[in-house]
């Protein structure tokens, strides 16, 4: 029998102060991008520009998160897990919940020397798109596409 999926929901408005925790763990964080999404999961906001989804632990407590931007195709901006949690499949259920409910593209940038990154999101389906030195300061980029359903 396969394992359980880590549980995955919408982040809320509470969850701020772990979201930012996770996201120290990021090599190069966009804290501006955080917070904007957090915003979003205000009631009074009535369009929201990202979806930020946790992976929460058994007390409800998000120890990773995806913040996912774009209407179209849709790009991963970010995907942190708390180091206790890492190797919990965490990071491939946040994945899979973008993947599985949507019918366009999904982009990712990641590291080219990132092979931990890059072997997660080849084993979700992910595919290499484009390489690039401007992606991130200190290394060249790779970007990484999740085919979509229908085309674009």
């Amino acid at each position: 029998m396969a394992p359980q999926s880590p549980p995955v929901r919408p982040a809320r408005e509470n969850d701020s102060a772990a979201l930012r925790r996770l996201q120290s763990h990021l090599s190069e964080p966009s804290p501006t991008l955080l917070s904007t999404a957090i915003a979003e999961r205000s009631d009074s906001v009535p369009i929201r520009t990202s979806r930020l989804l946790v992976s929460p632990d058994s007390d409800d407590r998000p120890v990773g998160y995806l913040l996912a931007v774009g209407e179209g195709p849709i790009h991963i901006a970010e995907l942190a897990v708390d180091p206790d949690h890492r190797r919990e499949r965490r990071a491939t259920a946040l994945l899979n919940k973008i993947c599985d409910n949507t019918t366009h593209a999904v982009t990712v940038h990641v590291a080219a020397e990132n092979e931990p990154a890059r072997s997660l999101y080849r084993r979700v389906g992910f595919v290499e798109a484009e390489r690039s030195p401007e992606l991130f300061k200190d290394s060249e980029g790779i970007t990484l596409r999740y085919p979509s359903f229908k085309s674009e």
